[in-house]
């Protein structure tokens, strides 16, 4: 199959249409001018043949492909292509009839393309695949050589030589399926690792958790079966007991109607025998008055008795009262004198302070004042010198002569000062000697007075010491005191708040004596009420409560049955109690079935009464028994509806007190009685909390108190020895202050001072003489100076100035500073004067209203004595009118003892008889409930009709003495426990759900196997096909390289060429190309000429070529780096070793076209390209005129190319 004509329209340079005909069937040349269109030619084929890399083409898009982008009016390319196909074995498949097979490949703008195939229409898949079954794919051309490829090849690695044998091999195909069953074993992979996922995280843990569902399902069927066997063998007990117990009640209401009976007619005998003892009494009463009367002075007496005891108790009380008050006035006398010593000694510290400020200001004012003469005096002198005039009104005149008159004038001064300090010095220390003389004489009392002053002292300090480390202080006793007082005014107060409640509330006293010695109370629990609690929030549910509780309310809750026989034997009870013993009380515990279907009914209304109220955990036995089978509804509603329900059937009780039983009977009205007693019960609490909390603050302050008795007595004892002896010391300095010695000593003292102030003052004035020497000294340097440099002096004197005025701002500062301390101190003093008079004033005071208030008490005290005496007298003749009224008063004694316990008799039968009636109102209804839960049982197990024949009979089913019939209730309860624990995690469905789940899995890892069963075949047919890469690769080498080493020889003769692998390589790492020239092997191409590297690439590429040889090989300038004799080399390879191809060559050099068939040659004419045949021509010509041999072919459109063979 080769090419027998071209035809080009619209396609790049070739404008009009343009056929190329008379190809050759073996060797083609094209050549022409560079921009002539010979490529073009090539690129048309490639156009034809489906290239789709149009880079390969030279152009960006498809519009490039159109002549001018078909901007010339021109908007379609078209090429069309006559194969020869007379060979029928080498013909595409199908097209063995035709003769020819034409091609036409279309473009147009703005984006049409279409192919078609013998004028047909056809796809571009059907156009490839049938150039690819003769070898012709143009997307992987062995047969197209095109401009570079050359150099490409020359370029290349070991790996890309490879590459380019495993194309001419056909082994890409085997890396393609390799890839491909790579791809499909990665497939199988992820697979097989979504299969292992959705079986570990998905089937497995289902299958696990529907597996412990099912066991979990058949454990609860299971217990369901045993439930119901158990609950019908219950029924049948609870049935049969029903009936013995309505008989056990009847034979009770018999019993107790029988005692009423009794009861009554006792209590009509108590009242026969009251009547009397009552008259008796009457009748001794009225002998007693009439005695009285006669005796006449009683009554007076014992009004005057009364009156002198009222007056008496009064005037203790004041005298009390007195003591107090005089006790706190003498504490408050204390507290003034230690105030007014505190302020004494604060004030001798004060006036030491105030003297200390008044000589520092003294000696701060006067260096201000020199410092203010010195800086008046610079002043004077600068505008003395400055105007020659002086603003001074003295008369010495002005300048430095003014200055230095006036400091002479001060040294004289100085000296007088110095001179009178010296007389006044000599009679101080006259008058000092004198007085030591005396001090001689009186100096053994003063040293006495003085170290007994100081001892004292001494023992002062180490008191207060020990009173400081003692750990206790007075503030610390004041507030233990008032915390004391506070804790027990509230526990008292606490104490008859709680007892006024309990007298409001005489229903729930419940009084004993301990039956036994060492009896432990905590095992009696109380009075029900007494131990529930109720929230504030449900106060409104009070009534409800109560009435639920009915007369159990009252009832004594105890550890035991042997607590509650020994108080109801030895424990002195004064009311008749109903004991309830924790230990064997049958607690009634309601359902979690029926809570819940009460619940759903009520829809939020209805809540159990053992719900609502608080209690101890250890009495919760009896508060299920009191509360725990009884709801508590909202409304009548809601009552109704849980009552008499077949889910719940139990006694409700609304807010308002209506009582619904599942009997059928209704209980209603007015409140009872005692209604609101909870809500009372819960202030109770209340307050007896507080008083515990209050009584544990007490105990704990006295614990407190206990614990630091021994640190607070001691710490009284110091302080009082302090007291004690402080005030010794003050006495003894009061002496020593007020002796002869005292006064010598401090007139010692003051003449020491005046001596010493007097040699200050002497030095002082020497100072001062000084300083006015050296000021002289210094005006008269100054004058002299002034007289030579009266410019530089006047600037001296200036900045001396400045800093005198400096130094004054900060010295009247400090004189302020000074001044102001002094007068805050003085202020101070004079206020600590003030305040000891006032302390000394209040003082006074004090003592003179203690002594008043003594004498009161005192006068007072003679009152009391005197009017204990009249009481005293007035008690005894009361007595003996008394001793007259003895016998009537012992009579009336035993007689009122007979009445009040005739009384106590008739109110003990009263009480008996309602509980007498209240017993056979409970049996009636107890009865009654007995009787209706033997019928609800009838109506809800219908079962229980058939078989109550065996109810009770040995050997049946029902054989109740054979069973235990507690264990079986709790059982019972704990399979209904179980069963309600697990029917909410039950799944029903999971018998269906399990199985799903089961073939899930199966059908998984079914597929599992199978696809690891792929992935191996898989495996397998990658190593197969490895193995075959390999040995076509090896035979494709062979070929190649035997047909490289001959090419190369052909075209350099003496020379050889081969290819192989790299050192220490495979044949499947790479391939590299050695060159021998003459007998040496070049290390490297780098040591070839360009044109020698050419050979050896165009060898490579023919060698290729002809290991599978196409029916057309198309060549672009692939000798562009070779000379002449190597080009005809070429050409006469085409011709010898690719027979039976057909090749298309472009190329510039003439050595190549002496071997060419036949010749196109392209020329560019008034901006298209034409083109020219010429056959067998010598290449001497080929550039000549055309007009002389050449035919053109380009000219016309329909005009074939020229010349034959």
């Amino acid at each position: 199959m080769r090419i027998e004509e071209l035809v080009l329209e619209g396609f790049k340079s070739y404008p009009v249409r343009t056929q190329i005909t008379g190809w050759d069937s073996s060797f083609n040349a094209i050549t022409g001018l560079n921009g002539s269109g010979k490529s073009n030619i090539l690129d048309a084929i490639c156009f034809v043949l489906g290239i789709t890399n149009m880079s390969s083409m030279r152009a960006q898009n498809q519009q490039d492909l159109i002549y001018k982008r078909g901007q010339a009016g021109i908007t379609k390319a078209s090429v069309t292509i006559v194969f020869d196909n007379s060979d029928r074995e080498k013909s595409p498949v199908g097209l063995e009839n035709c003769k020819q097979i034409t091609v036409t490949r279309q473009i147009a703008l703005p984006n049409v393309s279409k192919y078609l195939l013998n004028g047909h229409k056809s796809q571009q898949h059907t156009i490839q695949t049938l150039f690819q079954g003769v070898q012709l794919n143009i997307n992987n051309p062995n047969f197209l050589i095109m401009q570079g490829r050359i150099t490409k090849v020359l370029n290349m690695r070991p790996q890309e030589i490879l590459g380019m044998v495993e194309e001419a091999a056909g082994t890409r195909m085997f890396e393609e399926r390799k890839d491909k069953a790579k791809k499909t074993m990665g497939k199988k992979e992820k697979r097989v690792d979504e299969i292992t996922s959705l079986l570990a995280e998905e089937i497995i843990p289902k299958l696990d958790t529907l597996r412990a569902e099912k066991r979990s399902f058949l454990q609860w069927q299971k217990a369901c079966s045993e439930l119901e066997r158990i609950g019908r063998l219950l029924r049948a007990w609870e049935w049969t007991e029903a009936r013995e117990r309505v008989a056990r009640k009847e034979a009770d209401i018999v019993k107790k109607e029988g005692d009423v009976t009794k009861t009554k007619k006792e209590k009509e005998r108590y009242n026969r025998e009251c009547g009397a003892a009552e008259k008796a009494c009457d009748e001794v009463k009225a002998k007693r008055e009439e005695e009285m009367r006669k005796g006449g002075k009683f009554k007076k007496r014992e009004e005057e008795v009364a009156e002198l005891e009222k007056a008496l108790v009064k005037m203790r009380t004041q005298a009390d009262i007195k003591k107090g008050t005089i006790e706190e006035e003498e504490k408050k006398v204390k507290g003034l004198e230690d105030e007014a010593q505190e302020l004494e000694r604060s004030l001798g510290t004060k006036r030491v302070q105030v003297d200390e400020l008044n000589a520092s200001f003294a000696i701060v004012k006067e260096k201000h004042t020199e410092t203010q003469t010195t800086l008046n005096n610079a002043e004077e002198l600068l505008q003395t010198l400055l105007t020659g005039l002086s603003s001074s009104s003295t008369t010495t005149g002005g300048g430095y002569m003014g200055q230095l008159a006036d400091a002479k004038a001060r040294l004289a001064q100085a000296v007088a000062e110095e001179e009178q300090s010296r007389v006044k010095l000599g009679m101080a220390e006259k008058e000092l000697k004198a007085l030591e003389v005396r001090w001689k004489d009186v100096e053994r009392e003063a040293g006495e007075g003085k170290r007994n002053l100081e001892a004292m002292k001494r023992e002062l300090e180490n008191l207060r010491k020990k009173v400081e480390q003692s750990g206790w202080n007075a503030e610390r006793d004041d507030e233990a005191d008032l915390a004391l007082r506070k804790a027990k005014a509230a526990t008292r107060d606490l104490t008859d708040e709680r007892d006024a409640t309990k007298q409001r509330l005489s229903a729930l006293d419940f009084s004993y004596t301990p039956p036994s010695p060492n009896f432990d109370r905590s095992k009696v629990k109380g009075l029900v009420a007494s131990l529930i609690h109720l929230d504030a929030k449900d106060y409104n549910k009070s009534t409800a409560l109560e009435i639920t509780a009915g007369g159990k309310l009252y009832n004594v809750v105890v550890e035991d049955e042997k607590i509650g026989k020994d108080l109801l034997q030895n424990g002195k009870l004064k009311k008749r109690v109903t004991i309830i013993p924790l230990n064997k009380i049958n607690a009634f515990k309601m359902s979690a079935q029926k809570l819940q279907s009460a619940t759903r009914i009520g829809q939020g209304k209805v809540r159990l009464a053992l719900s609502l109220i608080g209690y101890p955990d250890e009495v919760s036995n009896a508060m299920s028994f009191v509360f725990g089978d009884t709801f508590i509804c909202d409304d009548a509603e809601s009552a109704k509806l849980v009552t008499f329900s077949k889910e719940v059937g139990v006694k409700s009780v609304t807010l308002d007190g209506d009582v619904y039983d599942p009997s059928g009977t209704l209980s209603g009205g007015a409140a009872p009685s005692g209604s609101g007693m909870l809500i009372k019960v819960q202030a109770l609490q209340d307050v007896e909390r507080r008083l515990r909390e209050a009584t544990q603050q007490l105990e704990s302050l006295e614990r407190d108190a206990e614990k630091n008795r021994g640190r607070r007595d001691q710490w009284k004892k110091l302080a009082s020895e302090l007291e004690i002896k402080a005030h010794e010391v003050g006495l003894l300095e009061e002496q020593v202050e007020g002796s002869n010695a005292a006064r010598v000593g401090a007139d010692i003292e003051s003449a020491k001072k005046k001596i010493v102030d007097l040699k200050a003052a002497i030095e002082g004035a020497k100072d001062k003489q000084r300083a006015t020497k050296e000021e002289c000294k210094k005006l008269e340097k100054d004058m002299d100076e002034f007289k030579n440099n009266k410019e530089g002096k006047i600037d001296e004197l200036k900045a001396s100035i400045s800093k005198q005025k400096i130094a004054l701002q900060k010295q009247a500062v400090l004189v302020k500073t000074q001044q102001k301390d002094m007068q805050t101190a003085a202020l101070e003093l004079e206020q600590i004067e003030k305040d000891i008079e006032a302390s000394k004033a209040g003082v006074k005071d004090a003592q003179a209203n203690v002594e008043n208030l003594r004498k009161e008490l005192k006068k007072l005290l003679k009152d009391v004595e005197k009017n204990e005496q009249s009481h005293a007298e007035a008690l005894r003749k009361l007595q003996e009118e008394r001793a007259t009224l003895t016998r009537f008063d012992n009579e009336l004694k035993d007689l009122e003892a007979v009445i009040k316990d005739k009384k106590q008799a008739i109110s003990d039968s009263e009480l008996h008889l309602k509980k007498l009636e209240h017993d056979l109102q409970s049996l009636a209804k107890d009865k009654t409930a007995a009787q209706n839960f033997v019928t609800n049982l009838e109506k809800a197990n219908d079962w229980i009709s058939e078989e109550k024949q065996y109810f009770g009979k040995a050997g049946s089913p029902y054989d109740f003495a054979a069973t235990d019939m507690p264990q079986i209730k709790e059982k019972a309860r704990e399979l209904e426990e179980q069963q309600k624990g697990m029917k909410k995690k039950v799944n029903p469905k999971v018998l269906n759900m399990i199985d799903s789940v089961e073939k899930k899995e199966a059908a998984l890892k079914k597929m599992l196997s199978t696809v690891l069963k792929d992935k191996e075949k898989i495996e397998e047919t990658i190593e197969e096909l490895d193995r075959y890469k390999r040995d076509a690769l090896q035979k494709t080498w062979e070929k190649v390289n035997n047909d490289f080493g001959g090419i190369f020889a052909e075209l350099l003769p003496g020379n050889f060429a081969k290819l192989q692998p790299p050192e220490g390589q495979d044949l499947t790492q790479g391939l590299e190309v050695k060159v021998q020239l003459g007998s040496v092997w070049k290390q490297s191409l780098t040591e070839l000429s360009g044109g020698q590297r050419s050979l050896i690439a165009l060898s490579l590429i023919m060698s290729l070529l002809q290991f599978k040889p196409a029916p057309m090989y198309i060549l672009d300038e692939i000798d562009a780096a070779l000379d002449l004799s190597h080009t005809q080399h070429i050409g006469h390879l085409f011709r010898t070793r690719f027979k039976g191809s057909q090749f298309i060559v472009v190329s510039l050099k003439e050595g190549l076209f002496t071997n060419a068939n036949v010749l196109f040659r392209t020329r560019f004419r008034d901006g298209t390209s034409i083109v020219e045949r010429t056959a067998q021509r010598s290449t001497s010509t080929l550039y000549d005129s055309p007009d002389k041999e050449n035919e053109d072919v380009g000219r016309a459109p329909r005009r074939r190319g020229g010349a034959g063979k």
